[in-house]
């Protein structure tokens, strides 16, 4: 078996680089990699590291929500909803979280998320 450390960067295909790149850092607030290739920026999420690539051709969005944990769902919800942002649906209680998703301007899923209890003791 390998000696997996962690998880450093997930990488997210984007139809558009610039207006991704507007949408990650100024629409969500995401802290910019200034040391990242210019081709690939990449924004810090501090747990994990979002890296985006561009790819005009034979695009599908991602349907794998990315979890974006935030102190209140609901107060996230609405400042991005006031920008414009779209959510699928209410924003729902698992029982262990609650949860609103929505998409990046490519349809990548995305999701606000925040776990209130611990799961399994």
């Amino acid at each position: 078996m390998i000696d997996v450390e962690r998880t450093d960067f997930v990488s997210v295909i984007v139809r558009d680089l610039e207006r991704a790149k507007t949408f990650y850092g100024e629409t969500l607030g995401i802290r910019p990699n200034t040391k990242a290739h210019a081709s690939y920026p990449e924004f810090e999420t501090g747990n994990l590291t979002i890296s985006l690539r561009a790819e005009a051709d034979h695009f599908t969005p991602s349907r794998t929500a990315i979890a974006l944990r935030v102190p209140d769902v609901d107060a996230a919800r609405t400042k991005l909803e006031s920008v414009g942002v779209a959510f699928a649906g209410e924003t729902f209680d698992t029982g262990v979280c609650h949860v609103a998703f929505f998409g990046d301007p490519d349809g990548n899923a995305l999701m606000l998320h925040n776990r209130y209890a611990l799961v399994g003791g």
